[in-house]
């Protein structure tokens, strides 16, 4: 299997790269539109952009999009219509060469933390190294028992994934995914299933992470003040699927608009709503108007 280096450029075939938005920035979000079906609209119109070496949030209510933006990151599906570049060049979800390439300079902590259940704790945090590198096992077993040190588990490293706690779990994936120590490290809701103090490690060992290894780190999350405490910026996107608004932790947190404020305070009433979308309740129960 051919092996990439962090530095081999992303794009397979030569070409002129397309224009940069902000030359500071690691990802941009052009314009993007997606839906999974032609009925329903995910993102639409959405532009961000990610500065490197940041911690930035990505906040909104459930449905808005937050992981699907990640997906597209990584080219897991192809924008309908705009544009993800990476490090200047455009991700192309069907170039299979180009994705391989990306995926060795990311890092991604899932959302359910997605865990081999037949492999050991140690196993699973080894397996991005033997896939995508040529380290020999001695190299590879410091390295794994390192990062399983840095989240508190070096101790269950010979465990089978059915014999720990979900909060273990989720530290575990977190271990697997700075593996590599990558340039691009996304966290799918990282602090879920934690107990407030593994929350709070978690949370510091992010911005850590982010700190001494100079990654750019995306972090979609429903924790607000967890998010706020350690990002230097943040996006807030809203149940249509665009941003609402963007800006520094102390600016969204003095915000007042409604649906800002609705949000970042967790406010029971206002413009977003509780239910999803859908015709009245008697008409699908068929009672006669």
């Amino acid at each position: 299997m051919r092996q990439f280096s962090a530095q081999e450029p992303l794009c397979a075939k030569p070409g002129r790269a397309p224009p940069r938005l902000n030359a500071d920035a690691l990802i941009e979000i052009d314009h993007v539109k997606f839906g999974y079906d032609p009925s329903r609209t995910i993102l639409n119109d959405v532009s961000l952009s990610f500065q490197r070496g940041k911690v930035t949030a990505i906040l909104g209510g459930s449905g808005c999009g937050k992981t699907t933006l990640l997906r597209l990151i990584g080219g897991v599906y192809a924008v309908t219509q705009g544009r993800v570049v990476f490090d200047g060049q455009v991700v192309d979800a069907r170039n299979a060469e180009q994705l391989y390439a990306l995926r060795r300079r990311l890092g991604m902590l899932f959302q359910f933390g997605a865990l081999f259940t037949n492999l050991s704790v140690y196993e699973n945090v080894a397996f991005p190294l033997r896939e995508h590198s040529d380290l020999p096992e001695s190299m590879i077993h410091d390295i794994v028992l390192m990062k399983l040190q840095a989240v508190g588990l070096r101790g269950a490293a010979q465990l089978k994934i059915s014999e720990v706690s979900g909060g273990m779990a989720r530290r575990i994936a977190l271990a697997r995914a700075v593996a590599l120590d990558p340039e691009l490290i996304m966290y799918d809701e990282p602090f879920a299933g934690l107990d407030p103090i593994s929350m709070g490690v978690t949370a510091n060992l992010i911005r850590k992470l982010n700190d001494t290894t100079g990654a750019t780190t995306l972090m979609v999350s429903h924790d607000v003040q967890e998010c706020f405490a350690i990002c230097d910026y943040a996006y807030l996107l809203s149940s249509a699927g665009k941003v609402v608004a963007h800006g520094k932790p102390a600016e969204l947190g003095a915000s007042e608009d409604p649906e800002v404020r609705q949000f970042i305070r967790g406010e029971p009433d206002g413009p977003v709503r509780f239910h999803y979308p859908a015709p009245p309740l008697a008409q699908d129960l068929g009672v006669p108007a």
